[in-house]
């Protein structure tokens, strides 16, 4: 018996998985959370045999709640499940220690096949995630900080705010800028934050 641990931040949400789950033979919900705090209490007290997580959740994220239990439990087995579709999104689930990734609205043949699939080991990524995150190139990785210019950026904030937000200079902040245009491969701000926004590197 595959025994699972449920995060979603939405109730009807986390019903419905449990209930796709529910009528498998091979597999049991054990327990279901709504936070990421929620869900490392939840692994701690029943160690399910995979988990699958939702990224977008209130306060930690899912790719930080997967991290924190990586951390502790090595061998911990996740499948994410989201909204998410950006290339970034996919790869930094994967690189805090992720084995599949699924998109909500796809079938549920196919969460049920990640699930058996991953918990034997192997990866599970369907050939539309596949897809986008081979668009993913390594010299657009931005650094920490440029993602935090380019978080504030995406608020609407100006280099004088974000200069003044981040206590730097203001030349400083327009390195970073013209750094995050390059990387991106856009001319100018507006179109940095929709490149941001389809790759996963912001939300809203």
């Amino acid at each position: 018996m595959i025994r699972i641990l449920v995060v979603d931040d939405h109730p009807i949400m986390r019903f419905g998985v449990a209930a796709i789950i529910g009528v498998q033979t091979d597999m049991q919900v054990v327990a279901q959370a709504g936070t990421g705090e929620e869900a490392i209490d939840l692994f701690e007290q029943f160690c399910p045999d995979l988990t699958l997580m939702d990224l977008q959740l209130p306060g930690m994220s899912g790719v930080s709640t997967i991290r924190e239990i990586r951390a502790r439990h090595r061998d911990a087995k996740f499948v994410v499940l989201t909204t998410y579709k950006g290339d970034e999104d996919i790869f930094q689930a994967l690189r805090a220690g992720a084995s599949g990734y699924l998109i909500k609205g796809l079938s549920h043949t196919l969460l049920v096949e990640a699930i058996r699939c991953v918990c034997r080991g192997k990866r599970y990524l369907p050939p539309e995630v596949s897809s986008q995150l081979g668009s993913r190139t390594p010299d657009a990785d931005l650094s920490p900080r440029e993602r935090e210019v380019l978080s504030l950026i995406a608020e609407g904030n100006s280099n004088k705010e974000i200069a003044q937000k981040l206590g730097v200079t203001e030349g400083t902040i327009k390195c970073h800028v013209r750094t995050i245009l390059g990387r991106l491969q856009v001319e100018d701000r507006t179109n940095a934050v929709i490149a941001a926004l389809h790759r996963g590197l912001v939300h809203f």
